[in-house]
Formats: structure tokens, C-alpha cells, sequence
């Protein structure tokens, strides 16, 4: 069984087997999130789809604490390495695919942009496919909508897909993902963190009923599903 929990915005905690991974850790700084870094023990792998201080914020501290290993775009890799003192990275590119304990991860592509906050080259940002015993689970991440999402996340179980525009892909261009894409379970993130992304995410969920025919599911924070 694979447990999906939202931290809020594009953060996520995945677990499976007594391992737990997180994605995208924003949480001091974070006004929607309920949980802080040091509440996270047992963290075996941290993913890091791009650059922004909002997605790689509290990645080092949790990293250092739980002696976790970081998964990341290899010029991020690096950074955290370099300027943390990150024990344990895993740097890797587009398209290719690492074994983690949880299972697999194939790094695919995100349109968006990608800068450290310290201004360094953040390298290409990315999103992942999970592949964790049978299920399949694609984390678009911060992106926005592009066809060839489809020949990497064509029929997964679940979908976890901003909706918050104005960084990401809004509400009518996650419902044409979804349309795109056909997953089992779709799922919402990336969205009211800060007034600038406020969006209503019943309002979309019913679209999704209307308009696919996939399963929207709408987590509040903290809340998981079970796959």
C-alpha cells in the first residue's frame, strides 16, 4: 500500500513499506503548512523537482537530521552538497530513472524555470514518476501544461498536478492534463499557500467529475490517501 500525505503547496510525504520519502520540503516558512522540519524522522530520500526557495527550502535540515539522501537535477545535487553539507545526493537528468528503497524514480521533464536562492544555476526543473511495487504515481510538479506529459504518465494510478496558476498550470489546463493524461486518482497541490495561487479546489474537482475520467481527490492539509 502506498500513502500519499500533502504538506501543503508541492509538498508531499510518500510512504510504503516503512519507508517514507518526501517531496519538495517548504514547511518553516510556509504559512499553510502544519507540520516543521524537525517533526520528520525515518526520512530516507528527499525529491527536489527544481531550484525555488519554496520547493527546496527545508531539504538540507531534514536531509542533515535523518542522514537522508537528496534527489535532485545533478546541478542541484551538487548545491546541496557543496553549500550544506549534504552527506548523501543523487544527481541525475531527464529522463533517467534511480532505485530508491520505496521503489523507482524517473525524473521527467517540467516547464518552469529553476534558480537557486542563493542564485545559482538550479539546472533544469523536473517532475517524477513514481513506480513504487505496482503503482504508478506522477508528480508533475511546477509546471505548465505540455503534451508530452501523456507519453510519460499515460494511465498512472494517481496524478498529483498544480492548479494554482500564475507559477503553474491553473484549473482549465489541469483538467486538459487530466483529459491528456487519463489517471485512476487525480490529485490537487500547489494552491493556496498565498493569495496570488487562492483557488477553489472543490470547484475544480467538480470539472474533473464533469470532464474525465479520472477520480479527483481533494486532500486538506495533512490529510493522506491510500493507493
Amino acid at each position: 500500500m502506498t500513502k500519499l500525505t500533502w504538506l501543503s503547496h508541492g509538498s508531499w510525504l510518500i510512504e510504503s513499506d516503512g519507508q517514507r520519502v518526501l517531496l519538495d520540503p517548504f514547511l518553516g516558512d510556509n504559512p499553510a503548512a502544519t507540520m516543521k522540519p524537525d517533526d520528520f524522522d525515518g526520512i530516507s530520500h528527499i525529491l527536489i523537482s527544481h531550484g525555488h526557495f519554496d520547493h527546496v527550502a527545508d531539504a538540507a535540515a531534514i536531509a542533515n537530521a535523518n542522514g537522508a539522501t537528496i534527489v535532485a537535477i545533478f546541478e542541484i545535487a551538487q548545491w546541496f552538497s557543496a553549500n550544506h553539507d549534504v552527506k548523501s545526493t543523487i544527481g541525475m537528468n531527464l529522463g533517467g530513472t534511480t532505485s530508491i528503497p520505496i521503489g523507482t524514480v524517473k525524473m521527467v521533464p517540467a516547464l518552469h524555470s529553476s534558480q537557486l536562492p542563493d542564485g545559482s544555476y538550479g539546472g533544469e526543473p523536473a517532475g517524477f514518476l513514481l513506480t513504487i511495487d505496482e503503482t504508478r504515481v506522477y508528480f508533475a510538479c511546477d509546471t505548465a501544461l505540455f503534451s508530452d506529459m501523456k507519453l510519460y504518465a499515460h494511465g498512472v494510478d494517481a496524478a498529483v498536478l498544480p492548479i494554482g496558476d500564475l507559477f503553474t498550470m491553473g484549473i482549465d489546463d489541469s483538467v486538459a492534463a487530466t483529459k491528456m493524461i487519463e489517471p485512476k486518482v487525480v490529485l490537487p497541490a500547489h494552491y493556496n499557500t498565498w493569495p496570488p495561487i487562492q483557488q477553489d479546489a472543490n470547484d475544480w474537482a467538480e470539472r474533473i467529475r464533469n470532464e474525465t475520467g479520472a477520480r479527483p481527490v481533494v486532500l486538506d492539509v495533512g490529510q493522506s490517501i491510500e493507493l
